[in-house]
């Protein structure tokens, strides 16, 4: 698979099934697609667990929410330390430019879930931004926060 903009995550743990690669997901507690799409998120994921701080636990792949009567999924809902969605993640493939679109999606999805930071990764560009839920302006951060600055006060 392609290299990130990540930092290298060592315990990768891939097979094959039938014609299709699978790669372990740690929050699902299964092995799941290998995508390009999923390799980002496993990457990301990784990231968050292992250099930022993020427990397992209070992490979400795929997380279902109801908007506008539909079923959706988000890629990754972080929680913090009282059970409140505290970051959504969208990830692309690598190949995939992040456009209007994609920040346009993650913030429908922040209508239902309210969470106070928002991260669009492709695996090569990420982009974070800190949502004021007062007054609904945002800032875009030029890291994205450990988990210290994410999990409640």
């Amino acid at each position: 698979m392609q290299k990130l903009n990540l930092p290298e995550y060592s315990d990768v743990r891939i097979c094959r099934d039938g014609d299709a690669l699978k790669i372990f997901d740690r929050i699902r507690k299964k092995y799941v697609a290998l995508t390009p799409e999923e390799w980002v998120r496993q990457n990301f994921v990784n990231h968050l667990i292992e250099n930022l701080g993020y427990p397992e636990s209070l992490i979400a792949n795929e997380r279902g929410i109801e908007l506008n009567g539909t079923s959706r999924r988000c890629d990754t809902v972080v929680f913090d330390r009282y059970g409140l969605p505290a970051m959504i993640v969208e990830y692309k493939a690598p190949t995939v430019n992040i456009t209007q679109d994609v920040f346009d999606q993650i913030v429908r999805y922040n209508l239902v879930l309210h969470a106070r930071f928002l991260i669009v990764s492709n695996g090569m560009t990420h982009y974070c931004c800190e949502i004021d839920t007062t007054t609904g302006a945002y800032t875009f951060l030029p890291a994205i926060p450990d988990y210290e600055t994410v999990k409640g006060s």
